[in-house]
């Protein structure tokens, strides 16, 4: 089977595919819904970067990036980093390559803006995501954000 997948910027016209994307009820208490990812993204419009996935006309997943946020959040802004906010791959279609080509096409907007290296979050536990990222060449930093472990994939 062919794809076609690309981004898309969210439009009213594709808002509510948008924000029909559900993940898998296991996987609910580990990724915010996409509408409260979008309410993010309005109030921080200069580092937010929301796409829906689509693999040709099919919403398939959303991701939002970030990019020179001041990560240690302490005003110095001696840490400023880009990396992957949010990856919520509709339930029916994971496993399917759409998270990885989500990955990469973060990866690719900040090499083009410049950057080096992508950071991403994600809980750890037998049901998330880890295994995956881990498998993308994601590493642990030792960092944690919340309650999340801090992962970043070197891009150079």
């Amino acid at each position: 089977m062919k794809t076609m997948l690309h981004l898309e910027n969210i439009t009213a016209d594709n808002f509510d595919a948008a924000i029909g994307l559900k993940v898998r009820p296991d996987q609910e208490h580990l990724v915010a819904p996409v509408v409260k990812s979008l309410a993010e993204a309005y109030v921080h419009p200069d580092t937010a970067w929301p796409r829906l996935i689509l693999d040709g006309d099919r919403p398939v997943g959303f991701l939002m990036a970030f990019f020179g946020i001041d990560f240690a959040g302490d005003g110095r802004g001696a840490d400023y980093r880009s990396g992957l906010w949010r990856l919520n791959i509709a339930a029916g279609e994971q496993g399917r390559g759409y998270g990885r080509f989500a990955v990469q096409s973060v990866a690719a907007e900040i090499r083009r803006r410049g950057g080096t290296r992508l950071t991403t979050t994600w809980h750890p536990g037998g049901n998330g995501p880890e295994g995956f990222y881990l498998g993308l060449g994601f590493r642990p930093t030792g960092e944690t954000s919340g309650d999340q472990r801090v992962g970043e994939l070197d891009l150079t």
